[in-house]
């Protein structure tokens, strides 16, 4: 006779379905909040209507989140700041020519961030900087900042390759985060209306602003003097 096999060696035990709707009540709720706070912006939501779009209790929502604040900054953590180490090492493993990483990171930030509602974020944000400044100040030492020196990096790579001419850094970073910038802002307000406002698409509108910077950006070939 074959001895009986435990239970525990054949079968899985199963995740409470209280505790698995526990464990995914962070992200549902920065989910809520995102969406709103691009909707509404955030001096207008309030953590009542957060919570109830992620279907849980305000009490239930200050159990993870303890404030509006707190809540923002998890949004913007989990949307974009808390990335920057991710983007940082495909910067540094990154094979190509200087140029064709300027393309890449302008094609993925449009697919991660100015497509979506991360994007919405710096929107948003940027319309109450004024009314919150303790959030203006947060949001340019988690996102701004790092951002600036990720791009700083891309520039000086280039520099240093000899495939980018010599530039001001620090001038040169608005180079690309100006066209970005202005991409959000139409995406979030007129183009939420008016999608066909500019008369092109979004892809050819990055196209064509990544083509005249990497023209601008171009090392000049070396002059030769006559005789």
């Amino acid at each position: 006779m074959s001895a009986a096999v435990p239970t525990s060696c054949t079968s899985n035990p199963k995740v409470p379905r209280r505790s698995r709707r526990k464990e995914a009540r962070p992200a549902e709720l920065l989910a809520a909040a995102t969406r709103l706070f691009v909707e509404k912006g955030y001096a207008a939501t309030r953590v009542e209507e957060v919570a109830a779009l992620a279907n849980v209790s305000k009490g239930t929502l200050f159990l993870y989140y303890a404030s509006k604040e707190a809540l923002l900054k998890a949004v913007v953590r989990e949307n974009i700041a808390g990335s920057f180490a991710e983007w940082q090492a495909e910067v540094d493993n990154f094979t190509g020519t200087s140029a064709a990483l300027v393309r890449y990171a302008f094609q993925v930030w449009q697919a991660r961030i100015g497509d979506t509602e991360a994007g919405g974020i710096y929107k948003l944000l940027s319309s109450e900087f004024c009314n919150f400044p303790e959030l203006a100040q947060f949001y340019f030492d988690e996102v701004i900042y790092p951002g600036n020196d990720l791009v700083r990096r891309i520039l000086a790579r280039g520099m240093a390759r000899g495939e980018f001419r010599q530039l001001d850094l620090n001038a040169a970073i608005h180079l690309i985060t100006t066209p970005m910038f202005t991409y959000i802002q139409w995406r979030n307000s007129i183009g939420m209306t008016f999608p066909d406002s500019l008369g092109i698409s979004p892809e050819v509108y990055i196209e064509t602003q990544v083509e005249n910077l990497l023209r601008g950006l171009a090392a000049l070939p070396p002059t030769t003097v006559s005789v």
